[in-house]
């Protein structure tokens, strides 16, 4: 008897959950038809973080405008639905119409937007322009999904980044926002220079893209050599702990920079290179990180001020050590993925010293000291004016690969050149998949 009520309760339990779904998805289609008559409003929007600046943001595509989903805070307003903020605090001057509702499908409704795109950040100041298109560029050739590029640039490169990426001729497969260059009032001035102009803007990109679930930060001088698909499902191999991806600052520790030099801690052996990160940023806004300062553990962020002023006179790469720092007392969030996935010239100015690429080539290339635009790594030049002046829509094989490996085979004086074939190895195969599934979608 006591089994058949057991029976029954549960039965009754997963009915009562099939009709909450039921509501929650009648009221979700409900909220999404509104704006269809109501029609979406546009950016620009405005944003404010703990006060200091105006975030403004600028959207655009490929040769129109972008158009997005209400705020939250314009959702409630506009159709009379509740906005619950991270924790789970209604906010007095909400409407409480639909809070059930809203609550019950808040997270299913943040992935179901975070898969419909890619989102991937860039922080670009003073002549980064040209390098930062040719990364967004590489970004765009190769990759499946579609991509939300967030691109953080000072105010006068604003009209030169919409000129050059509405100009080019990939319709439909990404969009763009540009934001301005800002930071916290307290310690403004030095945020913006330490170590390279604007490079520390990435350190609050989780708490500016408040609407992002997940992030590829990389470098301006980041190449794509195979989709970035690839890289983004890394997050589904996160476990619940990581909330970021890096690869290692060095494969040889004879050569390290952090295990020689550094006077401060740092992760691992070697430390970690930040020109690629991923990030589960709603991760990363919720964790609370150990630290040396306080025995209180601190949201990030209050950990990044407070880090800076303990470390501003010890730290060499500005924002980077201070990631290694952070990541040194929390070491179990970070999921660590192989050199071939940010390769430097120090894998190879040496003798080559990223096994994983000499077996399946270079997934992205980072150019890091200038490279690209001096002869001191010719290899590494070779690539990217390879991807620069390719001309859209040319023959990928005949425009692209096969003069690119006549100009890595002149590079074989050095000693990234001898190894030349890593450089091709992947993007002969990202070419070869791209045709293949051009072909069967025919």
């Amino acid at each position: 008897m006591r089994r058949l009520v057991r029976v029954a309760l549960l039965c009754l339990g997963c009915g009562l959950c099939s009709l909450l779904y039921a509501f929650s998805q009648l009221a979700l289609s409900l909220e999404q038809e509104a704006p269809r008559r109501q029609g979406d409003p546009t950016f620009p929007v405005r944003r404010q973080l703990n006060g200091g600046g105006d975030w403004r943001a600028a959207a655009g595509s490929a040769g129109r405008r972008d158009r997005r989903l209400l705020l939250p805070s314009e959702r409630c307003k506009n159709v009379s639905v509740s906005y619950w903020n991270s924790y789970w605090m209604l906010p007095s001057d909400v409407c409480g119409m639909n809070c059930f509702w809203e609550a019950a499908r808040r997270y299913d409704f943040v992935n179901t937007l975070s898969s419909e795109k890619m989102h991937l950040a860039v922080v670009a100041c003073g002549e980064r322009l040209e390098e930062t298109v040719t990364m967004l560029k590489s970004a765009i050739i190769f990759s499946i999904k579609r991509l939300q590029f967030h691109i953080f640039a000072e105010d006068p490169l604003h009209k030169d980044f919409q000129a050059m990426l509405d100009g080019l001729a990939y319709q439909g497969k990404f969009n763009y926002t540009l934001y301005p260059i800002s930071f916290p009032t307290e310690n403004a001035a030095e945020w913006k220079k330490l170590f390279k102009p604007c490079a520390s803007q990435r350190l609050f990109l989780p708490l500016i893209l408040k609407d992002v679930d997940s992030l590829l930060y990389v470098d301006t001088d980041i190449l794509f050599l195979r989709p970035v698909d690839d890289i983004w499902s890394f997050l589904k191999k996160f476990n619940s702990s990581q909330i970021a991806a890096m690869a290692p600052e060095h494969e040889e520790p004879r050569i390290g920079w952090y295990n020689r030099f550094a006077r401060h801690p740092y992760y691992g052996k070697t430390g970690i290179n930040s020109g690629v990160m991923l990030m589960n940023i709603t991760r990363i806004r919720r964790k609370y990180f150990k630290n040396d300062m306080t025995t209180t553990r601190l949201h990030w962020e209050e950990i990044l001020i407070p880090l800076l002023k303990k470390y501003k006179l010890n730290i060499t790469w500005g924002d980077q050590d201070l990631l290694n720092i952070m990541f040194f007392h929390n070491p179990e969030s970070l999921f660590v993925f192989p050199c071939q996935w940010n390769y430097r010239p120090d894998h190879c100015i040496y003798g080559s010293n990223c096994q994983q690429a000499e077996k399946e080539g270079i997934f992205i290339l980072h150019g890091n000291r200038g490279v690209y635009h001096d002869d001191k790594q010719p290899a590494f030049r070779a690539v990217y004016e390879a991807i620069k002046y390719y001309s859209v829509g040319d023959d990928l094989v005949h425009s692209l690969l096969l003069p690119l490996e006549l100009e890595l085979q002149k590079t074989q004086h050095t000693y990234c050149g001898r190894i030349y074939k890593v450089f091709i190895k992947q993007l002969t195969k990202s070419i070869r998949d791209m045709y293949d599934r051009r072909s069967k979608g025919r």
